[in-house]
């Protein structure tokens, strides 16, 4: 080991258990002894049906196995405890090393292979290898089981009704590969539930890959779903994958699906309907299994019969269609929400956690929450960044939420707050790019700044 290596070691003897499995005692005693003058803790077992009986008191982050074994073949059970325990680390021993069978054993999942007697000198300095890689598997494996408590359903936080029914649908259809169509306004959290979906589905262990449609122009965005081969244009100088072939066995989530160009949509469609695809530049399908998310914001419907969007690709993507709430549609929720990224917002810019005024709370009740939940966070954050004191006032909230319960808000249905509304669509929709928002309002920038000003938008 280098310098930095051997630093690692008292670290490793800490907390380090290992399992020798070998049915002649000598060599195994003898093993055992040099491990433990390491200062780990070693178990012995000599038969396969003992190692497995070992593990079961106790997992092992590395495991030095004889190929033969009174009851089995030591590198058919690598195979086996891989599966079982798949962060332990397996170094096979035998007497007879041949080519064929290490490179079977390596196939198996062995982290290498050894010739008793001829290696003596290597077992120390492989085991720690052995070990670094254990502790890597170890905390891989923790931050995936934190991603995917990060993602699951019990996260998504509100009682209304209209989310739990979306909620009670998400789950019922993430344990199938249906395909999921997530409607809504923008900043309802359909990425969070595409995620949760994921997560809960068999192909949690796979790949979430998540698109933005919005953000490419079809040149990229056809690119970056289907990759190209070399030399399909200039400057494709090497094959490339695309989004489809990464998500291969786990979910591809299409945000913003409504957007995608006509064109594109076809070569979707068929994608989804036959499995396969063509890369750019290629005329060999490529097989994949992928479970489809997409979600729109826009009326597809309406999209359709305007001539924006395919009739079949939008049968195809809503057979199970989920809705997700508007903000002021659950208005009861914004207590727990404004708890949750309260605490949220004050652990990012490292000040104590706040309380929040009943009147504040009344006022954010009656705003309309164009933006809704990241409009919700924004302004929180905003809030506690000029805030004085431990307690959020209505006085902290920006003007057009402060007012809105001292009878000056617009009002639901004037024609000033659909305006109000639609505007922050857009701005939420071009993410904050004022002349392309301009140009889709086909107003002047002047204009579009007035009103911004105005209604005190949210321009992120």
């Amino acid at each position: 080991m280098d310098a930095a290596g051997a630093l690692l070691r008292p670290i490793f003897a800490a907390m380090s258990h290992i399992l020798i499995i070998d049915d002649e005692a000598k060599i195994r005693t003898l093993l055992a002894r040099i491990i433990r003058l390491e200062g780990f803790e070693v178990s012995e077992a000599a038969t396969c049906a003992a190692g497995l009986a070992q593990l079961t008191l106790r997992n092992a982050d590395v495991i030095l196995c004889d190929v033969k074994l009174p009851d089995g073949n030591g590198i058919e059970l690598a195979q086996q405890l891989k599966a079982l325990y798949p962060a332990t680390e397996i170094i096979l021993l035998t007497a007879y090393g041949t080519i064929p069978d290490s490179v079977q054993a390596m196939r198996n999942g062995a982290f290498d292979y050894l010739t008793k007697g001829d290696d003596n000198n290597r077992i120390l300095p492989l085991l720690y290898k052995a070990l670094e890689k254990a502790t890597l598997n170890q905390r891989v494996a923790q931050l995936e089981k934190r991603l995917s408590g990060k993602y699951s359903f019990d996260t998504i936080i509100g009682n209304a009704p209209a989310l739990q029914e979306a909620i009670r649908m998400a789950q019922k259809v993430a344990g199938t590969s249906a395909t999921v169509l997530l409607t809504g306004e923008s900043g309802t959290g359909k990425e969070v539930f595409a995620n949760a979906i994921h997560q809960a589905s068999p192909r949690s262990g796979n790949s979430f890959v998540a698109i933005n449609c919005a953000a490419f122009s079809k040149e990229m965005l056809e690119g970056e779903l289907f990759g190209h081969k070399a030399g399909a244009f200039t400057g494709a100088v090497k094959d490339q994958k695309g989004l489809l072939e990464a998500a291969d066995g786990g979910t591809l989530f299409l945000d913003e699906i409504g957007e995608m160009p006509t064109d594109l949509q076809t070569k979707l469609l068929r994608a989804l309907e036959s499995g396969s695809f063509l890369k750019i530049g290629s005329t060999k399908p490529v097989q994949t299994d992928i479970r489809f998310i997409a979600a729109t914001n826009r009326n597809l419907t309406a999209e359709i019969e305007a001539g924006q969007f395919r009739k079949d690709l939008f049968y195809r993507l809503a057979g199970f269609g989920i809705r997700l709430p508007a903000l002021r549609e659950r208005t009861e929720d914004l207590s727990l929400l404004s708890d949750h990224f309260g605490r949220q917002a004050a652990q990012r810019l490292n000040r104590k956690p706040i309380q929040i005024s009943s009147e504040a709370l009344q006022a954010m009740k009656r705003y309309p929450w164009p933006g809704n939940i990241r409009e919700l966070k924004n302004v929180l954050e905003r809030s506690l960044i000029l805030m004085e004191g431990d307690t959020l006032e209505r006085t902290d909230l920006p003007a057009e939420i402060a007012h809105s319960s001292d009878g000056t808000t617009l009002s639901a249905f004037s024609m000033a707050a659909a305006e109000k509304l639609h505007i922050q669509r857009v701005l939420n929709h071009t993410q904050g790019n004022k002349a392309e928002a301009a140009r889709l309002l086909q107003i002047g920038i002047a204009t579009l700044y007035r009103k911004i000003e105005g209604y005190g938008l949210e321009t992120f």
